[in-house]
């Protein structure tokens, strides 16, 4: 493939200048949302077509939302950029001397400006091994993938029992008591009790048992300690069996090993660690333990002031606490990249970054949720007026005026008829640790239908 070159002065020449960013996430979006009127080139690459509204992940992993709901196509989002291409590949190497991109698919792409924006993976805390057990939640295929397993459960448990008269408990273990892991924890004893009652003839899905795992002390532990009490309790109430202090230390097919006891599992699922993309190690910066570009305020690594990283990806400190790795901050971040580069462009100071927190919240369940509110004043809210606030939060920044309307219609749908219309299972009917035909019942109960 043809390569191509560009002078290390941006400011100084006559050339438009090229800015590229890596990452089609919330940081990335902003990043070329925000130089849609500047004088320059504008290459956005990501692996996939699609934006992916990560908070709604969860939704789509239970059953809620269908895919398409939470995602749309990049070349959509920003088709009326003049100044903006986008490129489905996928960056393999970065040259900060000579300021190129190498891409898998051979080309070596220059830029003036680079932008990284590619956000976090699943942490395993070194035990990769677990992954096939404990399925994390990232992407769109990680949720289908979840999604299978908890209703193949389902699924597998009425077949057993129609056939055998017994199956294993269905006991759902989520690892990792921060927002991600409260949200799968609430909406799986959502599916179980509420919207699955009536659909099978001999189990009885009510009978569930959902286990959140935590290693800290309490839930939640980035929110107030109120709120994360509040958080705790309305788990406990819908039904789940909330575990802190507790240390997982083996997870394998169909089980869990945590604070010295065995727990049997027909589902398993990931919520507890994150790790930086691994491409911020390309650029030879400070990196902290979790992989995270160490940035200064102008959202640069040391020394490179034509690089800046966005999002999950960097690491900021501000006001002696790192700005959290969540969408509000990696928004912000890819709006003031485009200030900086618009300084740049008329020779003025480039400003400091300054994170503006609005607040955080998380959803439990059915009317139930947690949220710290900052702005536009300072109130801690739980249950009905939090989950409220959510669901309105939610809509407003879904990207697509057509995503806005087909998630409230679901939601609505779910909310008044108790049904949820996204129950697919795609892919195999294998669930790790699933026993066998047997020719006997165990000694345990099975959960079955009176």
């Amino acid at each position: 493939m043809g390569e191509l070159t560009m002078p290390r002065q941006p400011a100084a020449q006559s050339h438009r200048p090229r800015v590229v960013i890596v990452g089609g996430g919330f940081a990335g979006l902003h990043a070329a949302k925000s130089l849609a009127l500047l004088p320059v080139d504008v290459t956005l690459i990501d692996r996939r077509n699609h934006h992916t509204f990560q908070p709604l992940l969860y939704q789509v992993a239970l059953a809620v939302l269908s895919p398409a709901d939470i995602a749309q196509p990049i070349r959509s989002i920003l088709r009326k950029q003049s100044n903006t291409q986008v490129l489905m590949d996928e960056v393999t190497g970065i040259d900060v001397q000579t300021r190129q991109v190498a891409l898998a698919s051979g080309t070596q792409l220059g830029y003036d400006y680079l932008i990284l924006a590619t956000g976090a993976t699943h942490s395993y805390f070194g035990r990769d091994d677990w992954a096939p057990f404990a399925p994390g939640l990232k992407t769109i295929e990680d949720a289908i993938e979840i999604r299978r397993r908890v209703l193949l459960a389902f699924e597998l448990a009425e077949r057993q029992m129609q056939e055998q008269g017994w199956h294993p408990p269905l006991n759902f273990v989520v690892i990792g008591g921060g927002p991600t892991g409260v949200e799968l924890a609430g909406a799986i004893i959502d599916i179980a009790r509420l919207y699955m009652h009536h659909d099978f003839r001999h189990i009885d899905p009510a009978k569930a048992r959902v286990l959140l795992l935590e290693g800290s002390p309490r839930i939640l532990a980035a929110y107030p300690q109120d709120l994360s009490a509040k958080a705790e309790d309305q788990l406990t109430r819908l039904g789940v069996e909330v575990r802190t202090g507790t240390q997982v230390t083996g997870v394998g097919p169909g089980w869990v090993e945590a604070g010295g006891q065995r727990i049997d599992a027909v589902v398993t699922l990931w919520a507890a660690g994150v790790q930086a993309s691994p491409l911020g190690k390309l650029l030879g910066a400070p990196l902290d333990h979790r992989g995270c570009v160490v940035v200064d305020d102008s959202l640069n690594p040391p020394g490179l002031p034509e690089v800046f990283v966005l999002g999950d990806l960097a690491h900021i400190q501000q006001d002696g606490r790192q700005v959290p790795g969540v969408a509000q901050p990696a928004m912000q971040m890819g709006d003031h990249v485009g200030r900086v580069i618009a300084a740049d462009l008329a020779h003025h100071p480039r400003p400091a970054f300054r994170y503006f927190d609005k607040g955080d919240m998380a959803t439990i369940g059915r009317m139930a949720a947690v949220a710290k509110v900052e702005w536009p004043f300072k109130a801690h809210w739980s249950g009905l007026p939090a989950w409220i606030t959510w669901l309105t939060v939610h809509i407003w920044f879904l990207i697509g005026f057509r995503n806005r309307l087909s998630v409230f219609a679901a939601w609505i749908w779910t909310y008044f008829t108790f049904t949820r219309g996204a129950r697919l299972i795609t892919g195999d009917q294998h669930l790790p640790g699933w026993p066998g035909p047997v020719t006997s019942s165990p000694e345990k109960g099975s959960g079955a239908k009176p």
